[in-house]
């Protein structure tokens, strides 16, 4: 069975009620309970975690060393200036995949620049909750091609 690791970045714990017009109006309670009985139907665990912490992410991507077959992860806000979190996916070595409910591309200037991205397998945005199903699923098709 596959085990997948869902890092939820700083604020997302706010979701639900945090600008519903741009994020949307379910919980992060609401998108890990989606994940996870996707992840049941396609024969695979996950663990979700969510920090506002830049340090508690880079300690739970070094955590998953041996233990995740993949990474989903969410940046939030330190998508856009953290190169100790790209540094930490290279190293890990662990295929991830960058999460983004809203399509970073269409919102400010800042937002709209991925330092973590080149990291990653891929990148998926502006698909609201969808685009944590999206990645899950990506991400079982990859590591099953791997085995």
């Amino acid at each position: 069975m596959l085990k997948i690791l869902v890092i939820h970045g700083p604020n997302l714990n706010l979701l639900g009620t945090r600008e519903p017009e741009i994020y949307g109006k379910m919980t992060l309670k609401d998108i890990n309970g989606l994940l996870q009985k996707e992840a049941r139907l396609k024969n695979a665990n996950i663990k979700a975690v969510q920090t506002n912490s830049e340090s508690e992410i880079i300690t739970q991507l070094q955590k998953a060393r041996g233990k995740f077959d993949g990474i989903i992860i969410n940046p939030a806000a330190y998508t856009h200036y953290s190169y100790a979190i790209y540094d930490t996916v290279l190293a890990v070595g662990i295929p991830t995949i960058e999460v983004h409910l809203s399509n970073i591309y269409k919102r400010e200037e800042f937002r709209r620049k991925s330092v973590i991205a080149p990291a990653c397998v891929g990148q998926i945005c502006g698909f609201g909750y969808r685009s944590y199903l999206l990645a899950l699923n990506v991400l079982l098709d990859i590591l099953k091609e791997k085995k």
